[in-house]
Order: structure tokens, then C-alpha cells, then sequence
């Protein structure tokens, strides 16, 4: 939710439905046009991500231009005027919210994301992955829409609770909100912050997680087994909600429920085809698309029309 720019209750669910199906469009755009891409993060992630901005975070206006500078190098003393991608996300407040956005190799639908809210122009996706730019494949601080690298999983939920500690000290009411995919909870980084979030009873912490049921290898169920997930989540001192992933008032509902004394996770259960059905044809392999011929991205190509008719 933008402070400065309120969209009426009324209207916010379908901006969120119209942002999903965007954010979808564009990856499928991209991996079509440069024959790559995490394609199915987008079909899970495409709701979510898009109430987290229309709806969930209280954030003010960018900060940022709308076509992404060049990098201009690591912090340091030679760089005093640093500043991360956590600007696209506008200014630091005290009241405000800070989002941490911990699957970096979701980058491309972040990006789509902010295109879709008018954060970031259309312009700043041609830098993709081009030297020099700060429109990273797989993110990094210094990207739109990043506030800390968090390449390596579960790194992000770590960053969230030591600055969330922080907040809680210096008296701030803004929280830290946390997009987190599924995979993480297979490491153990993971569990160790949850220790320290209900140590510290850091109840200012908002996380949603992709459970897609995917990672690079296959089906996580295969791989690695995560069971119960709200009930060992429960057993680590967070609020659990469990919601249809696709579902945007489903997903709306629980962002009020910071406050109690705990952190409080929203497991967000999506599908990693939805919306583009052509992709089960690959699964369990999801993690990443390449065309194996001209004649598979001919079909993608269809589908592409087909979503720009009905959109």
C-alpha cells in the first residue's frame, strides 16, 4: 500500500488481480525473448507479490528513477552517497515498513512487479542481466526492489530479524515484512532465526512464503521432505496462516496480524503453472526454463498472444 497514493478499498483487489496477471505476461515475455527464465516463480509468486505492493506494505512513493542507474560500485568510502535497491520501495521511516525480498532468483518478478505498480519503467527490464547493470538475474542489494543481497537461501529472514531487533529498540512502529520461497525452510539458518524471533518476541516481523513445492532439483517432497510446516512453525513460537496463494483476499487477510507477541508467517499455497498450464508439460523440472527447440518456444509464443488478447 503506497502512503501517499491510497487505492480505495473497493478497488485494491482487482489492481492486484490486473498486477498478478501483468507480472506473469512480462516474465513470459522475457524468457521468451531471451530463451530463460524463472518462469514458474512467476506463476506462484504473481499474486503474492502483487497484494504485498498494492495492498500489504505500508511504503511511501520511490525514491529511485524509473530507469535503474548503472551500478556504481560496493559501499565504501569512495561511495558515500550508497544507496540499495530498497529505495524503489520509497524512503525509510520509522512508521513505514521495510521488505526484504529473500529468494533472489525471483529478481525477474520483482522487477515485473514494480513495473506493474509504476515504480520502475518498463525501459529498466532491457538491462537484464547486462554488465554494469544493477538489474540483476539473480539480485542483489543493489537492485530494485532489494534492500540486502540475500543470493544464498534463507538469508533474508535473518537480515529481517536483526534490523527488525533493531527497530524494536530504537521504538519504531514500521515492521519488517519478508518474501520468502519454500526451499528456505530446508536450511537450518532458517530455523536458528525463528529461534531468535520468539526469543526476542519479535512480533514487528511479517513473512510470506512460496510453498510451491518446488526447488532446482524437483518436487521438494522428493528431495527433501519439509512435513507439517505450520505445525513446526507453531512449535517455534510464530502465528501461522494458511492460505490459497492465488486467492488475493485470501492472501490479504492476515497482514494485520502483527502485534501479538510473535512473528507471524502466511504459508501462501500456489502452483507453479498457474497460469501458463503449458509449463506442467516439464515438471517435475520447473526451476528454470529454457527452450529445448524453436518449435516449444512457438507454443510459449502462443500463449503469450493469447494472454495479450485477454488482457
Amino acid at each position: 500500500m503506497n502512503v501517499d497514493v491510497q487505492i480505495p478499498e473497493e478497488q485494491w483487489a482487482r489492481a492486484a488481480r490486473r498486477a498478478a496477471y501483468g507480472i506473469r505476461r512480462r516474465v513470459l515475455e522475457h524468457t521468451i525473448n531471451n530463451n530463460g527464465g524463472y518462469l514458474s516463480q512467476a506463476c506462484s509468486a504473481a499474486e503474492t507479490i502483487a497484494v504485498l505492493y498494492t495492498k500489504v506494505l505500508k511504503i511511501g512513493k520511490s525514491a529511485a528513477p524509473p530507469v535503474p542507474a548503472a551500478f556504481a560500485g560496493v559501499p565504501g568510502h569512495a561511495h558515500a552517497d550508497y544507496a540499495t535497491g530498497a529505495l524503489y520501495n520509497g524512503p525509510r521511516h520509522a512508521d513505514l515498513d521495510r521488505f526484504f525480498f529473500s529468494p533472489a532468483h525471483y529478481a525477474l518478478v520483482l522487477y515485473a512487479a514494480l513495473i506493474e505498480v509504476g515504480r520502475m519503467s518498463a525501459e529498466g527490464l532491457l538491462q537484464f542481466n547486462k554488465d554494469g547493470s544493477t538489474v540483476e538475474m539473480i539480485g542483489a542489494e543493489h537492485s530494485p526492489g532489494m534492500e540486502t543481497t540475500t543470493g544464498s537461501l534463507a538469508q533474508g529472514l535473518s537480515q529481517a530479524a536483526g534490523i527488525a531487533l533493531a527497530r524494536k529498540l530504537r521504538g519504531e512502529s514500521g515492521r519488517c515484512v519478508v518474501y520468502m520461497s519454500d526451499g528456505e525452510f530446508q536450511e537450518g539458518q532458517t530455523w536458528e532465526t525463528f529461534e531468535i524471533l520468539f526469543h526476542y518476541r519479535l512480533d514487528n516481523v511479517l513473512v510470506y512464503v512460496d510453498v510451491n513445492g518446488q526447488q532446482c532439483d524437483g518436487k521438494m517432497i522428493d528431495v527433501l521432505d519439509l512435513g507439517d510446516l505450520a505445525a513446526k512453525l507453531r512449535a517455534f513460537g510464530a502465528i501461522v496462516y494458511d492460505v490459497d496463494g492465488h486467492d488475493v483476499e485470501d492472501l490479504a487477510r492476515p497482514s494485520a496480524a502483527t502485534g501479538q507477541g510473535a512473528p507471524v508467517v502466511v504459508l501462501c499455497r500456489t502452483n507453479p503453472c498457474a497460469g501458463i498450464s503449458l509449463l506442467q508439460d516439464r515438471a517435475p523440472k520447473l526451476h528454470y526454463v529454457r527452450f529445448k527447440s524453436e518449435a516449444e518456444r512457438d507454443e510459449y509464443r502462443l500463449v503469450l498472444q493469447t494472454m495479450e488478447q485477454e488482457g
